[in-house]
Protein backbone atom coordinates (compact mmCIF):
# COMPACT_ATOMS: atom_id res chain seq x y z
CA UNK A 1 0.00 0.00 0.00
CA UNK A 2 1.27 3.36 -0.94
CA UNK A 3 0.62 6.07 1.50
CA UNK A 4 0.87 9.54 -0.47
CA UNK A 5 -0.12 11.53 2.59
CA UNK A 6 0.66 11.47 5.99
CA UNK A 7 -2.11 8.76 7.25
CA UNK A 8 -3.42 8.40 10.79
CA UNK A 9 -1.96 5.90 12.37
CA UNK A 10 -4.82 4.32 13.93
CA UNK A 11 -5.81 3.68 9.83
CA UNK A 12 -2.59 2.02 9.10
CA UNK A 13 -2.73 -0.17 12.48
CA UNK A 14 -5.72 -2.00 11.05
CA UNK A 15 -3.51 -3.70 7.97
CA UNK A 16 -2.98 -6.83 8.86
CA UNK A 17 0.83 -9.02 8.85
CA UNK A 18 0.34 -9.86 5.26
CA UNK A 19 0.18 -6.08 3.96
CA UNK A 20 3.12 -3.22 3.53
CA UNK A 21 2.42 0.05 3.72
CA UNK A 22 4.76 3.49 3.65
CA UNK A 23 5.56 6.43 1.16
CA UNK A 24 8.51 4.34 -0.87
CA UNK A 25 6.43 1.47 -2.22
CA UNK A 26 7.54 0.34 -5.37
CA UNK A 27 4.43 -1.36 -7.44
CA UNK A 28 1.86 -0.57 -5.35
CA UNK A 29 -1.59 -2.63 -5.41
CA UNK A 30 -3.59 -0.12 -2.92
CA UNK A 31 -2.86 3.62 -2.66
CA UNK A 32 -4.40 5.18 0.67
CA UNK A 33 -4.60 9.05 -0.46
CA UNK A 34 -5.88 12.34 1.32
CA UNK A 35 -5.45 15.72 -0.20
CA UNK A 36 -2.44 14.54 -2.71
CA UNK A 37 -3.60 15.20 -6.46
CA UNK A 38 -3.44 11.87 -8.44
CA UNK A 39 -4.00 13.72 -12.01
CA UNK A 40 -0.95 13.85 -12.90
CA UNK A 41 0.28 10.61 -11.72
CA UNK A 42 1.32 7.28 -13.65
CA UNK A 43 -0.52 4.71 -13.04
CA UNK A 44 1.09 1.53 -11.98
CA UNK A 45 0.54 -1.53 -13.77
CA UNK A 46 0.17 -3.00 -10.23
CA UNK A 47 -2.60 -1.03 -9.12
CA UNK A 48 -5.58 -2.36 -8.45
CA UNK A 49 -7.36 0.15 -5.98
CA UNK A 50 -7.02 3.57 -4.27
CA UNK A 51 -8.96 4.30 -1.18
CA UNK A 52 -9.92 8.55 -0.36
CA UNK A 53 -9.37 8.95 3.47
CA UNK A 54 -12.15 11.47 3.43
CA UNK A 55 -15.44 11.86 1.16
CA UNK A 56 -14.91 14.07 -2.18
CA UNK A 57 -12.68 12.45 -4.66
CA UNK A 58 -11.78 15.55 -7.03
CA UNK A 59 -7.97 14.69 -6.47
CA UNK A 60 -8.36 11.52 -8.39
CA UNK A 61 -8.71 10.78 -12.30
CA UNK A 62 -11.96 8.25 -11.93
CA UNK A 63 -12.89 8.03 -15.16
CA UNK A 64 -8.75 7.04 -15.98
CA UNK A 65 -9.25 4.45 -12.71
CA UNK A 66 -12.23 3.05 -14.55
CA UNK A 67 -11.35 2.48 -17.66
CA UNK A 68 -8.65 0.51 -16.21
CA UNK A 69 -10.24 -1.30 -13.69
CA UNK A 70 -8.96 0.59 -10.68
CA UNK A 71 -11.61 0.37 -7.54
CA UNK A 72 -11.89 3.78 -6.31
CA UNK A 73 -13.00 3.83 -2.87
CA UNK A 74 -14.06 7.01 -0.71
CA UNK A 75 -15.42 7.00 3.20
CA UNK A 76 -18.74 8.50 3.18
CA UNK A 77 -19.92 9.50 6.98
CA UNK A 78 -16.54 9.17 8.80
CA UNK A 79 -16.56 12.53 8.96
CA UNK A 80 -19.93 13.54 9.57
CA UNK A 81 -19.90 14.10 13.02
CA UNK A 82 -16.77 16.64 12.45
CA UNK A 83 -19.08 18.92 10.00
CA UNK A 84 -22.16 18.85 11.79
CA UNK A 85 -20.13 20.72 14.49
CA UNK A 86 -19.02 23.31 12.44
CA UNK A 87 -21.97 23.40 10.89
CA UNK A 88 -24.20 23.91 14.24
CA UNK A 89 -21.33 26.65 14.71
CA UNK A 90 -21.85 28.48 11.19
CA UNK A 91 -25.60 28.20 12.23
CA UNK A 92 -24.46 30.30 15.41
CA UNK A 93 -21.68 32.74 14.02
CA UNK A 94 -24.09 33.90 11.02
CA UNK A 95 -26.68 35.22 13.35
CA UNK A 96 -24.54 36.84 16.38
CA UNK A 97 -22.26 38.14 14.37
CA UNK A 98 -19.77 36.70 17.03
CA UNK A 99 -16.65 36.98 14.45
CA UNK A 100 -16.98 40.24 13.56
CA UNK A 101 -17.71 41.19 16.99
CA UNK A 102 -14.19 39.50 17.95
CA UNK A 103 -12.16 40.87 15.21
CA UNK A 104 -13.51 44.65 16.26
CA UNK A 105 -12.95 43.61 19.85
CA UNK A 106 -9.39 43.38 18.82
CA UNK A 107 -8.56 46.85 18.00
CA UNK A 108 -9.83 48.20 21.53
CA UNK A 109 -6.40 47.52 23.32
CA UNK A 110 -5.86 50.36 25.58
CA UNK A 111 -9.24 51.88 25.30
CA UNK A 112 -10.87 50.94 28.47
CA UNK A 113 -13.76 48.38 29.14
CA UNK A 114 -16.28 51.12 28.56
CA UNK A 115 -15.61 50.94 24.63
CA UNK A 116 -16.45 47.49 24.40
CA UNK A 117 -20.23 48.41 26.14
CA UNK A 118 -20.50 51.59 23.67
CA UNK A 119 -19.90 49.82 20.48
CA UNK A 120 -21.24 46.03 21.22
CA UNK A 121 -24.76 47.31 19.83
CA UNK A 122 -23.49 46.99 16.24
CA UNK A 123 -22.96 43.02 16.58
CA UNK A 124 -26.68 41.84 18.00
CA UNK A 125 -27.77 39.09 16.11
CA UNK A 126 -30.71 37.08 16.66
CA UNK A 127 -31.13 33.48 18.03
CA UNK A 128 -32.15 30.60 16.62
CA UNK A 129 -34.50 29.18 18.75
CA UNK A 130 -37.68 28.82 17.02
CA UNK A 131 -36.30 29.44 13.60
CA UNK A 132 -36.68 27.58 10.38
CA UNK A 133 -33.55 25.64 9.10
CA UNK A 134 -33.96 24.03 5.61
CA UNK A 135 -31.34 21.12 5.41
CA UNK A 136 -31.03 20.04 1.73
CA UNK A 137 -29.49 16.51 1.27
CA UNK A 138 -30.61 13.91 4.12
CA UNK A 139 -26.86 11.59 3.91
CA UNK A 140 -25.12 11.34 6.67
CA UNK A 141 -23.98 14.95 7.19
CA UNK A 142 -27.54 16.52 6.79
CA UNK A 143 -29.33 13.81 8.99
CA UNK A 144 -26.98 14.87 11.80
CA UNK A 145 -27.43 18.74 11.27
CA UNK A 146 -30.82 18.09 10.97
CA UNK A 147 -31.20 16.21 14.21
CA UNK A 148 -29.01 18.35 16.03
CA UNK A 149 -30.98 21.55 14.89
CA UNK A 150 -33.95 20.09 16.10
CA UNK A 151 -32.58 19.26 19.65
CA UNK A 152 -31.66 23.10 19.67
CA UNK A 153 -35.00 24.55 19.44
CA UNK A 154 -34.92 24.47 15.51
CA UNK A 155 -38.16 23.97 13.40
CA UNK A 156 -36.11 21.64 10.76
CA UNK A 157 -37.74 21.15 7.08
CA UNK A 158 -35.24 18.75 5.22
CA UNK A 159 -35.75 17.87 1.68
CA UNK A 160 -33.40 14.54 -0.43
CA UNK A 161 -35.35 12.52 -3.07
CA UNK A 162 -33.10 10.43 -3.03
CA UNK A 163 -32.95 9.49 0.69
CA UNK A 164 -31.92 6.05 1.59
CA UNK A 165 -33.75 3.36 3.85
CA UNK A 166 -30.95 3.72 6.39
CA UNK A 167 -30.94 7.43 6.49
CA UNK A 168 -34.65 7.54 6.85
CA UNK A 169 -34.71 5.59 9.99
CA UNK A 170 -31.99 7.95 11.22
CA UNK A 171 -34.08 10.77 10.64
CA UNK A 172 -35.55 12.45 14.06
CA UNK A 173 -39.75 12.66 13.32
CA UNK A 174 -39.86 16.33 13.99
CA UNK A 175 -37.87 16.81 10.73
CA UNK A 176 -41.00 18.21 8.37
CA UNK A 177 -40.64 16.58 5.10
CA UNK A 178 -40.27 19.19 2.55
CA UNK A 179 -41.73 18.16 -1.06
CA UNK A 180 -39.63 20.24 -3.46
CA UNK A 181 -36.90 22.71 -3.38
CA UNK A 182 -38.83 25.74 -3.73
CA UNK A 183 -40.74 24.69 -0.30
CA UNK A 184 -37.25 25.46 1.37
CA UNK A 185 -36.34 28.26 -0.24
CA UNK A 186 -39.76 29.83 0.33
CA UNK A 187 -40.07 28.66 3.84
CA UNK A 188 -36.89 29.02 5.71
CA UNK A 189 -34.49 31.61 7.87
CA UNK A 190 -31.31 29.60 7.67
CA UNK A 191 -30.89 27.21 4.53
CA UNK A 192 -27.66 24.51 4.93
CA UNK A 193 -26.75 22.72 1.69
CA UNK A 194 -25.61 19.04 2.26
CA UNK A 195 -25.05 17.11 -1.43
CA UNK A 196 -22.29 16.47 -3.73
CA UNK A 197 -21.86 18.40 -6.79
CA UNK A 198 -22.70 17.51 -9.89
CA UNK A 199 -23.48 18.95 -13.15
CA UNK A 200 -27.62 18.83 -11.85
CA UNK A 201 -26.66 20.69 -8.19
CA UNK A 202 -23.68 23.27 -9.60
CA UNK A 203 -24.81 26.44 -8.63
CA UNK A 204 -27.84 25.38 -7.24
CA UNK A 205 -27.76 28.76 -4.68
CA UNK A 206 -27.95 31.37 -7.81
CA UNK A 207 -29.57 34.81 -8.40
CA UNK A 208 -32.89 32.71 -9.05
CA UNK A 209 -33.18 30.68 -6.22
CA UNK A 210 -32.49 33.17 -3.81
CA UNK A 211 -35.15 35.62 -5.33
CA UNK A 212 -37.87 32.99 -3.61
CA UNK A 213 -35.79 33.14 -0.67
CA UNK A 214 -37.06 35.54 2.72
CA UNK A 215 -35.50 38.63 3.00
CA UNK A 216 -32.60 38.26 5.61
CA UNK A 217 -31.82 34.32 4.55
CA UNK A 218 -28.70 33.15 5.99
CA UNK A 219 -27.01 30.09 3.93
CA UNK A 220 -24.57 27.93 4.74
CA UNK A 221 -22.37 25.63 2.65
CA UNK A 222 -20.08 22.82 3.71
CA UNK A 223 -20.67 20.61 1.37
CA UNK A 224 -18.76 21.73 -1.89
CA UNK A 225 -17.82 24.80 -3.03
CA UNK A 226 -19.17 25.01 -6.60
CA UNK A 227 -23.00 24.28 -5.17
CA UNK A 228 -22.98 28.04 -4.50
CA UNK A 229 -22.42 30.65 -7.28
CA UNK A 230 -20.41 32.84 -5.97
CA UNK A 231 -20.92 36.36 -7.55
CA UNK A 232 -24.78 35.83 -6.98
CA UNK A 233 -24.51 35.13 -3.43
CA UNK A 234 -22.35 38.43 -2.98
CA UNK A 235 -24.84 40.42 -5.02
CA UNK A 236 -27.69 39.12 -2.81
CA UNK A 237 -25.97 40.08 0.26
CA UNK A 238 -24.39 43.76 -1.27
CA UNK A 239 -28.42 44.39 -1.41
CA UNK A 240 -29.38 43.03 1.52
CA UNK A 241 -31.48 40.11 0.15
CA UNK A 242 -29.10 37.37 2.13
CA UNK A 243 -28.01 38.25 5.84
CA UNK A 244 -24.77 35.86 5.81
CA UNK A 245 -23.15 33.22 4.17
CA UNK A 246 -21.08 30.80 5.77
CA UNK A 247 -18.51 28.52 3.54
CA UNK A 248 -15.61 26.02 4.48
CA UNK A 249 -14.44 27.10 0.86
CA UNK A 250 -13.69 30.41 0.64
CA UNK A 251 -13.06 31.27 -3.25
CA UNK A 252 -11.06 34.64 -3.80
CA UNK A 253 -14.13 36.56 -5.17
CA UNK A 254 -15.94 35.69 -1.79
CA UNK A 255 -12.56 37.00 0.37
CA UNK A 256 -13.08 40.22 2.45
CA UNK A 257 -16.41 40.79 1.62
CA UNK A 258 -19.19 41.87 4.73
CA UNK A 259 -21.89 39.07 5.54
CA UNK A 260 -19.65 36.11 3.84
CA UNK A 261 -18.03 33.93 7.06
CA UNK A 262 -14.99 32.25 5.20
CA UNK A 263 -13.69 29.11 7.04
CA UNK A 264 -10.81 27.59 5.21
CA UNK A 265 -12.26 23.91 4.56
CA UNK A 266 -11.91 23.16 8.29
CA UNK A 267 -15.04 20.42 8.01
CA UNK A 268 -13.44 17.23 8.83
CA UNK A 269 -10.02 18.88 10.62
CA UNK A 270 -10.30 17.23 13.54
CA UNK A 271 -8.58 14.46 14.85
CA UNK A 272 -11.36 12.32 15.26
CA UNK A 273 -12.21 12.58 11.65
CA UNK A 274 -8.90 11.88 10.42
CA UNK A 275 -8.68 8.50 12.56
CA UNK A 276 -12.00 7.50 11.21
CA UNK A 277 -11.22 8.21 7.58
CA UNK A 278 -8.00 6.03 7.41
CA UNK A 279 -9.67 3.39 9.19
CA UNK A 280 -12.46 3.13 6.90
CA UNK A 281 -10.15 3.40 4.06
CA UNK A 282 -7.99 0.33 5.16
CA UNK A 283 -10.58 -1.79 5.47
CA UNK A 284 -11.96 -1.06 2.70
CA UNK A 285 -8.70 -1.69 0.79
CA UNK A 286 -8.39 -4.86 2.75
CA UNK A 287 -11.82 -6.29 1.60
CA UNK A 288 -10.81 -5.37 -1.74
CA UNK A 289 -7.50 -6.56 -2.01
CA UNK A 290 -7.78 -10.05 -0.13
CA UNK A 291 -11.61 -11.20 -1.31
CA UNK A 292 -12.58 -9.04 -3.88
CA UNK A 293 -15.30 -7.51 -2.13
CA UNK A 294 -16.23 -3.72 -2.73
CA UNK A 295 -17.48 -1.11 -0.24
CA UNK A 296 -17.80 2.42 -0.77
CA UNK A 297 -16.75 2.57 -4.59
CA UNK A 298 -17.09 5.87 -6.59
CA UNK A 299 -16.87 4.56 -9.67
CA UNK A 300 -17.82 0.26 -9.66
CA UNK A 301 -20.75 -1.20 -7.99
CA UNK A 302 -20.79 -2.45 -4.33
CA UNK A 303 -20.24 -5.90 -4.31
CA UNK A 304 -19.84 -8.46 -0.94
CA UNK A 305 -19.61 -11.95 -1.01
CA UNK A 306 -18.64 -14.90 1.26
CA UNK A 307 -15.75 -16.74 -0.29
CA UNK A 308 -16.75 -20.16 -0.99
CA UNK A 309 -14.38 -22.83 0.52
CA UNK A 310 -11.21 -24.00 -1.69
CA UNK A 311 -12.46 -21.80 -4.79
CA UNK A 312 -10.44 -19.29 -6.47
CA UNK A 313 -12.18 -15.93 -6.84
CA UNK A 314 -12.37 -14.64 -10.08
CA UNK A 315 -13.37 -10.80 -10.16
CA UNK A 316 -14.22 -9.38 -13.66
CA UNK A 317 -14.47 -6.42 -14.74
CA UNK A 318 -16.58 -5.36 -17.93
CA UNK A 319 -18.71 -3.14 -20.15
CA UNK A 320 -22.46 -3.26 -18.74
CA UNK A 321 -23.89 -4.76 -22.02
CA UNK A 322 -26.12 -7.83 -23.26
CA UNK A 323 -24.59 -11.42 -22.89
CA UNK A 324 -21.58 -10.51 -21.43
CA UNK A 325 -22.02 -12.66 -18.16
CA UNK A 326 -23.06 -15.75 -20.84
CA UNK A 327 -20.02 -15.05 -22.33
CA UNK A 328 -17.44 -14.63 -19.48
CA UNK A 329 -19.22 -18.25 -18.02
CA UNK A 330 -19.45 -20.25 -21.64
CA UNK A 331 -15.45 -18.99 -22.22
CA UNK A 332 -15.11 -20.60 -18.69
CA UNK A 333 -16.65 -23.98 -18.64
CA UNK A 334 -15.27 -24.49 -22.01
CA UNK A 335 -11.70 -24.28 -20.41
CA UNK A 336 -13.15 -27.11 -18.36
CA UNK A 337 -13.82 -24.31 -15.62
CA UNK A 338 -16.49 -25.29 -12.35
CA UNK A 339 -18.35 -22.47 -11.44
CA UNK A 340 -19.59 -22.67 -7.89
CA UNK A 341 -20.99 -19.35 -7.19
CA UNK A 342 -21.44 -16.43 -9.15
CA UNK A 343 -22.29 -12.45 -8.09
CA UNK A 344 -23.16 -9.65 -10.73
CA UNK A 345 -23.95 -6.00 -10.54
CA UNK A 346 -23.55 -2.90 -12.43
CA UNK A 347 -23.08 0.79 -12.31
CA UNK A 348 -24.21 2.71 -14.99
CA UNK A 349 -21.85 1.28 -18.32
CA UNK A 350 -20.12 -0.55 -15.97
CA UNK A 351 -20.42 -3.93 -13.95
CA UNK A 352 -18.60 -6.25 -11.65
CA UNK A 353 -18.80 -9.84 -11.83
CA UNK A 354 -17.27 -12.46 -8.87
CA UNK A 355 -17.38 -16.01 -10.00
CA UNK A 356 -16.24 -18.63 -7.25
CA UNK A 357 -14.18 -21.73 -9.36
CA UNK A 358 -13.61 -24.72 -7.68
CA UNK A 359 -9.96 -25.17 -7.15
CA UNK A 360 -7.57 -22.96 -9.71
CA UNK A 361 -7.96 -21.47 -12.83
CA UNK A 362 -5.62 -22.16 -15.61
CA UNK A 363 -3.97 -19.39 -17.61
CA UNK A 364 -5.58 -20.34 -20.67
CA UNK A 365 -8.83 -19.80 -19.24
CA UNK A 366 -7.79 -16.32 -18.16
CA UNK A 367 -6.18 -15.86 -21.37
CA UNK A 368 -9.47 -16.51 -23.46
CA UNK A 369 -11.35 -13.59 -21.10
CA UNK A 370 -8.49 -11.10 -21.23
CA UNK A 371 -9.54 -11.40 -25.02
CA UNK A 372 -12.85 -11.18 -25.05
CA UNK A 373 -14.75 -7.91 -26.25
CA UNK A 374 -15.94 -5.88 -23.51
CA UNK A 375 -13.80 -6.84 -20.59
CA UNK A 376 -11.84 -4.20 -18.36
CA UNK A 377 -9.58 -6.83 -16.61
CA UNK A 378 -9.69 -9.55 -15.33
CA UNK A 379 -8.04 -10.53 -11.32
CA UNK A 380 -7.80 -13.58 -10.00
CA UNK A 381 -7.76 -14.46 -5.85
CA UNK A 382 -6.10 -17.76 -5.58
CA UNK A 383 -7.88 -20.31 -3.34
Amino acid sequence: ILTLNKISKTGLERFTDEYQYGDAVENPQGIMVRSASMHEMEMPQSLLAIARAGAGVNNIPVDQCTEKGIVVFNTPGANANAVKELVLAGLLISSRKVTQGMAWAQGLKGQGDAAVEKGKSAFVGPEIKGKKLGVIGLGAIGILVANAARSLGMEVHGYDPYISVDSAWGLSRAVKHSLTLDDIFETCDYITVHVPQTPDTKNMINKDSIAKMKDGVRILNFARGGLVNSADVVAAIEAGKVAAYVTDFPSDDLLGVDGVIAIPHLGASTPESEDNCARMAADELMAYLSDGNIINSVNFPALSSPRAAGCSRVCVFHKNIPSMLSQVTKLLSDKGVNIENMQSKSRKDVAYTVLDCAGQVGQDALESLVDSEGIIRIRVISA
